[in-house]
């Protein structure tokens, strides 16, 4: 990272996205039933993009005929160049697919390589779409939660090679949403070795794998197989959306080195009939990668320094709310268990306190299974400032109200 010199990129500035048909601004009455709430839910920035997306933006926008789009030579050198700078993965043209976002990628890779009525093993608390993916397509949940010890999530791994005795598929979040952890060479290897075993297809959603804090460095999965010789199919998703905080653009990518799987899955795709390919998503994508570096590099020492402060703030102020330390991504997963039993509330009365009371709308832990009940998830992709005035209303609301059953 180059976090030495002097941030030229101003991510303390707010910016008023009402009115731009905003999920995260404008969808506030329709998710709370408030309007007036500091929204830190949905995982988009309340940053301006990297200078280069808007400016490719502005160009491409120039020139009035808006018509179908290919994917140009130089999406695929931008994505490849990019890989092998952060990643030191060397990635070959044809085992790039362009897709319409991660999640379509996560269906057409469920209905792609299992059955109906086979079982999926999903890793939760999970993004939630892991669920509705495989519910959704008839598929059966299996279940390997992670578990929490010392403020730290790990896999059991153990659970999971019970799971993948009658499976046929892993999703894996990786950097992990919402828990946050950015897993080790160490467990990466041992999921690898349990897939082999059992004959599991992995499919790695690595759309986080560009913010991982220093200290923890992102394994991209499908290199770990190959150098392992590894015969597991691995089947990676990857896409400057969270990097460069462009998801409304919708063009991500799946990695599968397998011609088969490659064949499989072009398949499914054929059968949806849709399209990422647009004259913005592509523009906005070969920007980022080509011209972003910088504007990350300074974006992750940003986040850092947020998240160092949210730690210290709950410790100074807030002790009822344990913090689980991210190791990567701007969300950061809270454990408001402590809070709830000096309380007596459940999940739903803790999701009011936050919305009603506090006037913070975060995610609920529920929503990523039964394994988040007790949290919230809290996105800190927003300038400094905002993150403070929303911890400072919880700590009002906690002060305030009769939920303190002592002094702190």
């Amino acid at each position: 990272m180059s976090g030495s010199h002097a941030s030229i990129h101003d991510f303390d500035s707010e910016i008023d996205r009402t009115g731009t048909a905003s999920l995260k601004y404008d969808a506030r009455h329709s998710m709370f039933g408030e309007t007036d709430v500091i929204p830190l839910w949905v995982a988009d920035m309340d940053f301006a993009a990297p200078p280069a997306v808007p400016r490719a933006l502005s160009r491409r926008a120039a020139h009035p005929v808006y018509g179908y789009t290919i994917y140009p030579d130089g999406l695929y050198e931008s994505l490849a160049d990019w890989l092998k700078q952060r990643h030191d993965w060397k990635i070959h043209r044809d085992w790039v697919m362009m897709c319409p976002g991660v999640v379509p990628s996560l269906h057409a890779s469920i209905m792609a390589f299992t059955e109906p009525g086979e079982q999926v093993v999903v890793q939760p608390p999970v993004y939630f779409p892991f669920f509705s993916a495989v519910t959704s397509t008839g598929r059966q949940l299996a279940h390997n939660p992670l578990r929490l010890r010392n403020c730290r999530y790990g896999i059991d791994f153990d659970h999971l090679e019970q799971c993948a005795e009658g499976a046929r598929l892993l999703l894996l979040c990786s950097p992990h949403n919402p828990v946050g952890r950015v897993w080790s060479r160490q467990e990466l290897e041992r999921i690898l070795q349990v897939a082999e075993r059992h004959d599991l297809t992995i499919f790695s959603d690595e759309i986080h794998a560009d913010l991982a804090y220093p200290g923890n460095q992102h394994q991209v999965l499908s290199m770990l197989a190959e150098a392992a010789g590894n015969r597991v199919n691995v089947i990676t998703a990857v896409a400057p959306s969270k990097t460069f905080n462009i998801p409304g653009l919708n063009l991500s990518v799946l990695v599968v080195p397998d011609p088969e799987s490659r064949k499989k899955l072009t398949g499914v795709f054929d059968t949806m009939h849709v399209s990422a390919s647009n004259p913005f998503s592509i523009v906005a994508f070969e920007a980022a990668y080509r011209e972003g570096e910088a504007w990350l590099d300074e974006l992750l020492v940003y986040l850092q320094k947020t998240r160092d402060f949210v730690a210290g703030y709950l410790s100074a102020h807030l002790p009822e709310i344990r913090f689980i330390e991210p190791e990567g991504t701007y969300l950061i997963w809270l454990d408001c268990r402590a809070l709830m039993t000096a309380s007596g509330m459940d999940d739903v009365q803790l999701r009011h306190f936050f919305v009603h009371e506090a006037r913070v709308g975060m995610s609920p832990g529920t929503l990523f299974g039964e394994a988040g009940s007790g949290f919230m998830r809290m996105n800190i992709g927003a300038p400094r400032h905002i993150i403070e005035a929303a911890l400072e209303n919880i700590r009002k609301a906690l002060s305030s109200s009769k939920l303190r059953t002592a002094p702190v």
